[in-house]
């Protein structure tokens, strides 16, 4: 399922869905006027401040500025990925998901069917096996009680070489299960991944199995084993125990990063039921992209010696593409000599909570490790600061947290450190008296992102994109994309658009408090209006250029014609 879904069926899946049923199933909604109401299912509020419009299937949050479609919206509140929204949208109309030609789009569904039935055999195996005995011994050894392993439906994979093949190879065939990477092995010397070892299911966030993590109970190596990449388990995007913590609550406060299995596990079992962990791998920016689609704030917990710094610094350096207006990251370093498990077990839940809570800000700790060993005192150690620090910043995207930043540096080293960002050359632009301003365009592309089938009112594309006026390139080819809508209306816009430049811009857009005309006509004249200052603005462009290239006594009678033309518009009446 991994191909590409075809346009023409989003376009056809959206056809046959009502947004209004769609969110109404999850969100209590009143008729208002054209539109419908209620509270914001993605933040808290008091006061109902979340429309959905029927007529351009589109929902718009006037308090945290959520907005989108019914795909958007399946994906903001489920935590669906774009394939899983269609894929649910899709059934609910009664069509079926088409499926490309090339091998990668084969059907997932055995394989998640395979992999909870190995699960539930794992599981099962723990309360059963006699070899079990060990397993138990260690995780009560740890601490661990019955309910806590059965809420992350832990298992034990005996120390032999087929015993899972022999129980599911009858059912679902060797190459399901090697496809599951459930087996390992090469030609007719095939036998079970985990053998020996405490089994940690790997759930993605809708409780899907899709792959283990093996803790191995006597000696051995390698300690901790994980299913290989498959089809529906990559490492480097997953967070161990994200099921537990949405289960726990749909919008939590913060995201509790850690390093393993048990972590995650015995931090649950006394009451902190935020944490996720990575796979055995470094924090990926994948990591740090699902973490954030859950909450803006995300804690990064390290052990505090030596090795625990050096992942830190990696992790930031990893993080600082990702941090973004409204995203925050902090960072806690455990005492030396312990890991959360023994912490919060020495400590207690609610001073573990505080001491998350008080972790170090991002910010601080780039300073500190800016600063570190500079001389501040020294115009060459405030020149290294700067030498440092450009970098970093320049790798951080551009915005109010990246500015507060270098403002902070530059205070440090006495002057403005700016952190460069490419640039593209500024076309000269020719102003005159009552030139449109940029938020005219802008003005223009929200109108018509609203009400499409009025693009016509604008005119041209390429008359628009010759204004050149901030946004003005935006706008032409928000026109020429509604030119190539099947249907021009708001949701089709927003996903054929979707993971974009210029969806992003138009999402900002789209999540300001702007208010819209309520009805199609009132849109229009709007529109006409600004179509007839773009028309100036244009005439008044021209007229520039034509008196560039030619000084005025030396213009022929057709050039003054042209002149004469272009400053009619702006002549007064005579009284």
């Amino acid at each position: 399922m991994s191909g590409r879904i075809p346009d023409d069926f989003i376009d056809a899946v959206l056809a046959r869905t009502d947004i209004a049923e769609v969110i109404g199933a999850r969100v209590p909604l009143r008729r208002s006027g054209r539109e419908l109401s209620g509270r914001c299912p993605f933040h808290e509020e008091k006061t109902p401040s979340f429309t959905v419009s029927p007529q351009k299937q589109f929902y718009h949050c006037f308090g945290c500025g959520a907005h989108g479609t019914a795909i958007g919206f399946l994906m903001a509140l489920d935590r669906l990925d774009f394939r899983e929204a269609i894929t649910e949208l899709a059934q609910r109309a009664g069509m079926t998901l088409p499926r490309e030609a090339d091998p990668s789009s084969a059907p997932l569904a055995p394989l998640y069917e395979v992999l909870a039935a190995a699960s539930t055999f794992y599981q099962q195996q723990l309360r059963r096996h006699p070899a079990a005995g060990a397993a138990i011994d260690y995780l009560k050894h740890r601490g661990l009680d019955g309910a806590t392993a059965a809420r992350f439906h832990l298992g034990f994979a005996a120390d032999e070489w087929d015993h899972l093949k022999r129980a599911l190879a009858p059912r679902f065939g060797e190459d399901l299960l090697r496809q599951a990477g459930l087996l390992t092995g090469e030609d007719r010397r095939v036998y079970d991944r985990f053998r020996g070892r405490i089994v940690f299911p790997i759930e993605d966030r809708r409780g899907r199995v899709i792959g283990f993590g093996g803790r191995i109970i006597a000696t051995g190596e390698p300690k901790y084993l994980n299913s290989p990449e498959t089809p529906v388990f990559h490492k480097g995007r997953e967070l161990y125990g994200l099921p537990n913590v949405l289960a726990h609550a749909r919008h939590p406060d913060a995201l509790l990063v850690v390093e393993g299995y048990m972590d995650v596990v015995m931090l649950a079992q006394h009451g902190v039921d935020t944490a996720v962990a990575v796979l055995g791998t470094a924090l990926t920016v994948d990591h740090l992209r699902t973490a954030f689609r859950v909450t803006p704030r995300v804690i990064l917990c390290f052990d505090g010696d030596a090795a625990g710094r050096r992942a830190a610094e990696r992790a930031v350096d990893t993080a600082l593409p990702e941090l973004s207006d409204g995203r925050e990251l902090r960072l806690l370093f455990l005492p030396q000599g312990e890991d959360p498990d023994s912490l919060v077990r020495r400590i207690g839940k609610e001073a573990f909570l505080t001491l998350s809570r008080d972790a170090k800000p991002v910010s601080q700790y780039l300073l500190a490790r800016l600063t570190e060993g500079v001389d501040l005192g020294s115009a060459e150690g405030r020149a290294r600061l700067s030498a440092l620090a450009q970098p970093q910043l320049e790798r951080m995207p551009i915005g109010t947290f990246r500015g507060l930043l270098t403002d902070e540096v530059g205070r440090l080293v006495g002057r403005s450190v700016p952190a460069r960002t490419p640039q593209k050359r500024a076309q000269p632009v020719h102003k005159a008296p009552g030139t449109p301003r940029p938020s005219l365009i802008r003005r223009a592309v929200l109108l018509l992102a609203h009400y499409p089938q009025l693009a016509a009112e604008l005119g041209a594309p390429e008359a628009i994109e010759s204004i050149r006026r901030p946004g003005s390139d935006l706008l032409g080819r928000l026109l020429r994309a509604i030119d190539g809508l099947q249907q021009p209306r708001l949701d089709r816009l927003i996903e054929s658009w979707r993971d974009s430049d210029d969806g992003a811009v138009l999402s900002r857009i789209l999540a300001g408090s702007d208010l819209v005309p309520d009805t199609p006509a009132e849109a229009a004249a709007e529109l006409r209006q600004i179509a007839a200052g773009l028309r100036t603005l244009t005439q008044r462009v021209e007229l520039g250029a034509l008196l560039r290239d030619a000084a005025p006594s030396s213009l022929n009678p057709q050039q003054k014609a042209e002149v004469l033309a272009l400053l009619k518009p702006q002549r007064k009446t005579p009284t």
